[in-house]
């Protein structure tokens, strides 16, 4: 049955590939857990309801994309989207969290309607191949540099910026998790990242870096101090639709940038190179976010650490399934999942962007006009610490370079839509200022 309906042998897959790959995503990002509750918790909202909310959203989402999207995607609440939650729009701009959570849920609802009128679907195919090779190999790079900073490789330095760091014991752990991780890769044995993530979780608990935790299971799951609270109508005010606006902007590049380097990884495209099942997937994406919003978080995306479990061999929707399971488990298990430390699931994010570095072979380095706007996205990516800026950089030099050589009919008719969000999502904070600065000069 889960052979016919996933089509497992079609896709050279198995379920006990599918289960693998489905714990190595869940394991690399399992870190939301407890980073995304300590985020929103800024606001004034209740930390454990936000930690079993969490847990149900993404669980919910997840297990949805791979029922009907038959995708080995995972979503949860994104991170830089709960930032701009917590520090932009409750503690810098005063928005009560009720009222941001309205926010959220209307910047998904326009979201959906773009989807539905499948304009998200020709946003994204009007991107080219050199560009979209171009996202993959930037995502590779940013989740290098977050598996390098989370390990203790990589430190923040005030005179360089970034330096190396100390090898103290924990990094040592961490590193010998990755050298198991590359030694298995080596010889191609499948679920070398799990492996590597337990490897250096049992040396953890060897040498005494790993606290015992506080009791094995939990049952405390109310969730009633922040399900159903958002206010909507107090989102419906003029002044905040730039910030409507902004979450879906961030949401739509984050998610487009997501689904399209995992989705080629996982062979999941036709004759066409166009992605299979795109509609569902980004619908699934728009209900996600309103959903969450509804019991609780932040917007809802899909994750990039979906890599990781493609990466093991994940091709179908029982890799997500998996996924989302766990983090139903988790609900009872927080206690223990807590002992698996950032820096033995670092070494997976670092294999992973090596992992996406092989799409750079893809891009045409001889010609200028690709090279250039490519070489802009993964750049920015990286260095910006954020896909969606690195997006829309590279969107619009792709644009403005076949402006000026005078090739605009190499530009599809989605590509001109694209380059002007991208235009509105780096400006619509400076908008206002734009305008006065433009009255006053006339």
């Amino acid at each position: 049955m889960l052979d016919k309906y996933f089509q497992l042998t079609q896709k050279q897959t198995s379920i006990r590939t599918e289960f693998v790959a489905g714990l190595t995503t869940f394991l690399t990002m399992a870190y939301v857990i407890f980073v995304n509750p300590n985020v929103l918790s800024k606001t004034g909202m209740d930390e454990n309801a936000l930690i079993a909310v969490t847990c149900i959203v993404t669980a919910l989402a997840t297990i949805i994309v791979g029922i009907f999207g038959k995708a080995p995607i995972a979503m949860a609440p994104g991170m830089g989207l709960n930032a701009f939650f917590a520090y932009t729009l409750v503690l810098n701009d005063k928005v009560r969290w009720e009222t941001a959570l309205g926010v959220v849920f209307l910047s998904g609802l326009l979201f959906l309607l773009l989807t539905l009128l499948g304009l998200r679907k020709r946003l994204v195919e009007a991107i080219p191949q050199g560009l979209i090779s171009a996202i993959s190999v930037g995502i590779g790079l940013f989740i290098t540099f977050i598996g390098l900073v989370n390990l203790g490789v990589v430190v923040k330095n005030e005179a360089t910026i970034v330096s190396a760091g100390r090898l103290t014991p924990t990094v040592l752990i961490g590193l010998c998790g990755l050298l198991v991780m590359v030694f298995l890769e080596m010889k191609k044995v499948k679920g070398a990242l799990l492996v590597g993530i337990i490897s250096a979780t049992i040396l953890a608990v060897i040498f005494g870096y790993i606290q015992k935790p506080q009791g094995l299971v939990s049952f405390h799951l109310n969730i009633s101090d922040i399900a159903f609270h958002l206010d909507i109508w107090g989102a419906l005010k003029w002044s905040l639709f730039g910030s409507i606006f902004s979450l879906m902007f961030m949401n739509m590049f984050d998610g487009i940038g997501t689904l399209v380097a995992c989705c080629h990884e996982a062979k999941m495209v036709d004759e066409q190179n166009k992605i299979k099942g795109l509609d569902r997937l980004l619908a699934i994406d728009a209900v996600a976010a309103m959903t969450g919003a509804v019991l609780g978080t932040s917007t809802t995306t899909a994750y990039i650490e979906s890599a990781a479990g493609i990466e093991q061999g994940g091709r179908t929707g029982l890799t997500a399934i998996v996924t989302g399971l766990l983090f139903l488990v988790t609900l009872m298990f927080v206690p223990i999942v807590r002992i698996v430390p950032g820096y033995a699931t670092a070494p997976a994010l670092i294999m992973v962007g090596l992992f996406m570095m092989k799409e750079v072979k893809k891009i045409d380095f001889t010609n200028i006009e690709e090279a250039f706007p490519a070489f802009i996205i993964m750049v920015m990516i990286a260095l910006s610490y954020s896909i969606s800026t690195g997006l829309a950089f590279g969107f619009i030099g792709f644009t403005l370079i076949k402006l000026v050589s005078g090739k605009t009919k190499d530009i599809k008719p989605a590509m001109w839509i694209i380059a002007i969000l991208s235009l509105l999502f780096l400006t619509l904070d400076q908008l206002a200022a734009i305008i006065v600065h433009l009255k006053n000069t006339m």
